[in-house]
């Protein structure tokens, strides 16, 4: 008897991800346009798997070609509307390609689906340092634009508060007092858009920076998520400040500091800026 025939489908599978891998090693090697190749032939044999789009949208990263990343992206989600990567490139192009606020929904949107699937995972990481970037040169722009509405403004009150002033007195000016009370107006106005520091409960006690994904351990001290999972990886099963026995399954996402500093962060943009 004659052996049955191979499954046309299953065969493509097989050659799309032998692709992939001659792929996978061609990047590895920098060979971006021979990665591209492979990716492209995975994708050809087999459209409905995201990740040989994401593969190659990453090589068209590298490469600074960012409508093929916002393409392949796309395509990507289509598939697949939990892959954290490809909303993360996504993101990434729009950005890139001045379509700020865009951009920065997908970065969101990367981060919420990573920290769900992976919270200690480098990307998570990498992908908070690129919504911090984008987030900060968003809060610039409204900075800049809400500086000149309220110069704008404040020389109008100035001129208003003279001309009143001057109508039983024409030569009269502004009084000191007035002008005082005037730039203290406008000095509180400003103030949200003026650098501080941040408040210690809104950081975390080992890096010492802005909580991204806080969690609370039993004995009450909260910490950075991924930075706590590597100490418990790498250092020991303990609470670092406590030295009180720890392990990962007992952290609690400390969801109040949480929406303090995603609160502090829409009041204070320029503390995106990383350090």
């Amino acid at each position: 008897m004659a052996p049955a025939a191979p499954d046309g489908g299953a065969e493509s599978q097989r050659q799309a991800d032998l692709l992939k891998q001659e792929g996978n090693a061609f990047f590895r090697k920098e060979r971006l346009s021979a990665a591209i190749d492979a990716y492209t032939g995975a994708i050809t044999l087999c459209p409905n798997v995201a990740v040989y789009w994401t593969n190659r949208a990453l090589c068209y990263r590298k490469r600074n070609e960012w409508s093929k990343v916002e393409k392949d992206c796309r395509t990507a989600i289509q598939l697949d509307s939990q892959s954290v990567k490809a909303h993360y490139m996504l993101g990434l192009a729009l950005v890139n390609s001045q379509r700020l606020s865009e951009g920065i929904k997908s970065l969101e949107k990367s981060l919420e689906l990573g920290r769900g699937a992976h919270p200690a995972s480098y990307m998570v990481e990498e992908i908070w340092q690129e919504l911090s970037k984008a987030k900060y040169i968003e809060w610039e722009s409204l900075s800049r634009e809400r500086t000149s509405q309220l110069q704008k403004l404040k020389v109008a009150c100035y001129e208003a508060i003279r001309c009143y002033n001057s109508l039983d007195n024409p030569a009269a000016g502004v009084p000191v007092e007035q002008l005082n009370e005037l730039d203290e107006v406008f000095m509180k106005a400003a103030k949200a858009d003026t650098p501080a520091e941040v408040p210690d409960h809104l950081c975390c006690k080992i890096t010492l920076d802005i909580f991204r994904d806080p969690v609370i351990t039993p004995s009450g001290v909260t910490y950075e998520r991924a930075v706590l999972l590597d100490h418990l990886q790498t250092v020991g099963k303990f609470d670092p400040v406590t030295r009180e026995a720890l392990e990962p399954h007992q952290l609690v996402p400390n969801l109040a500091i949480k929406e303090a500093v995603h609160a502090f962060l829409s009041e204070h943009g320029w503390a995106y800026k990383i350090r």
